[in-house]
């Protein structure tokens, strides 16, 4: 029987998780419950995929805004501290900024414009184009930015956030600006609230004479009063859960992925591979918003998710080398062609347009869309036929 469809993604209904649960259990349940009422064939390098909500979850890896304060005092001891380019958003920072605000410091909160590092716009940006404010010098107050922004809200959640922001925190400033280095006129004190441009930030403010320079990832980078915490991401990855509490990042996800790997191999005499992922790869081309608000795709999985993929471009054989073929011998050819591609393809003409990713940003990407964001209730999918190619039946 000749073989039609390719890859697949299948979002699978998973029970409500709270903190202590068994998840590898409950994870090997459903993907076993799955198999039999819905006649899935497992096959090999098959591939489940956790979000990374469910193992934070079930590891009760959260802290109250009382101790994230608490670690902001320990480690930033002066009155004033700048809180450099956090992104705009409710559930990833509103609740971070009310638990440093709660430290008692004065906070001079600088944000990027016209538009923060995943793409939420502060201003119109035609506003700004047609203004005499040089973006890459000038920095703004409140009152400067108003005349241009005016009241801008945010296209997709209605928020004014410089407003928001000071009602969060009353006792701050906020500043615009976009060259890092400004920010230290404000306090010697900086938290580098970026996600992907920390490091740079970091070296560039250290770079420039800034002393106590820290991120987010050094933020509950291990317990406080019994906290959760993350070694690795700090409360980068964190989100909203109540009005004083965020739950992290999840740690120890090397353990989980090995240990469900064993447990599904053992059933189902199949190489599964397993990994856990957060925000998709990806970017909303109406709103310009970048999705990946998380610090990595997939923070831990197993080793067959390792590196990219090594493809040829059936469009660019197609028409190169196939276009005076019959459409039989155009398929059984490209199937020939592909069976005996080269291990080796970096340079090659046949390869253009496949960018090579990294496989764990593609899966991980793929496994976001398939579960939401929102009430589908399928945290956990099950990819397959993703590493087969045309030449595979």
């Amino acid at each position: 029987m000749q073989r039609i469809i390719g890859t697949r993604s299948l979002g699978l209904r998973a029970p409500i998780i709270e903190k202590g649960d068994n998840l590898e259990e409950i994870v090997f349940d459903t993907v076993k419950k799955a198999s039999e009422n819905h006649d899935i064939t497992m096959n090999d390098l098959d591939v489940v995929c956790v979000t990374e909500s469910l193992v934070a979850r079930a590891q009760g890896n959260y802290a109250t805004i009382e101790q994230i304060a608490k670690d902001i005092n320990n480690k930033f001891k002066s009155d004033e501290l700048v809180v450099l380019f956090p992104i705009l958003s409710r559930n990833r920072f509103s609740i971070l900024l009310k638990a440093i605000a709660l430290s008692g410091k004065k906070l001079h909160i600088c944000l990027s414009y016209p538009q923060d590092e995943v793409g939420n716009y502060l201003m119109d940006e035609m506003d700004l184009f047609n203004s005499d404010i040089n973006p890459y010098q000038d920095v703004l107050n409140i009152d400067e930015f108003r005349k241009i922004a005016g009241d801008y809200k945010h296209t997709f959640t209605g928020m004014d956030y410089p407003s928001l922001y000071t009602e969060i925190a009353p006792n701050s400033e906020i500043h615009f600006l976009n060259n890092p280095v400004d920010s230290l006129k404000f306090a010697e004190d900086v938290l580098v609230c970026s996600i992907h441009t920390r490091n740079i930030i970091k070296r560039q403010l250290k770079e420039a004479g800034g002393k106590n320079i820290l991120s987010l990832d050094e933020i509950l980078n291990e317990p406080v009063d019994g906290s959760g915490f993350n070694k690795d991401y700090g409360l980068l990855g964190s989100n909203l859960s109540t009005e004083n509490e965020v739950k992290l990042f999840p740690r120890d996800g090397e353990e989980f992925v090995k240990n469900l790997q064993k447990k599904l191999i053992a059933h189902f005499n199949k190489q599964i591979e397993v990994m856990i992922y957060g925000d998709g790869a990806f970017k909303d081309p109406v709103g310009k918003i970048w999705e990946l608000a998380d610090p990595i795709v997939s923070p831990a999985f197993t080793d067959g998710l390792k590196g990219t993929p090594s493809e040829i471009k059936i469009k660019y054989i197609a028409d190169n080398e196939l276009a005076d073929l019959s459409i039989e011998e155009r398929t059984s050819a490209m199937v020939d062609r592909i069976s005996k591609k080269a291990k080796e393809l970096v340079g090659k003409n046949e390869t253009l347009g496949t960018t090579p990713r990294q496989i764990t940003d593609l899966l991980g990407s793929l496994a976001d869309l398939t579960s939401g964001s929102g009430d589908k209730g399928t945290p956990i999918v099950l990819i397959q036929g993703y590493f087969d190619n045309y030449s595979n039946n």
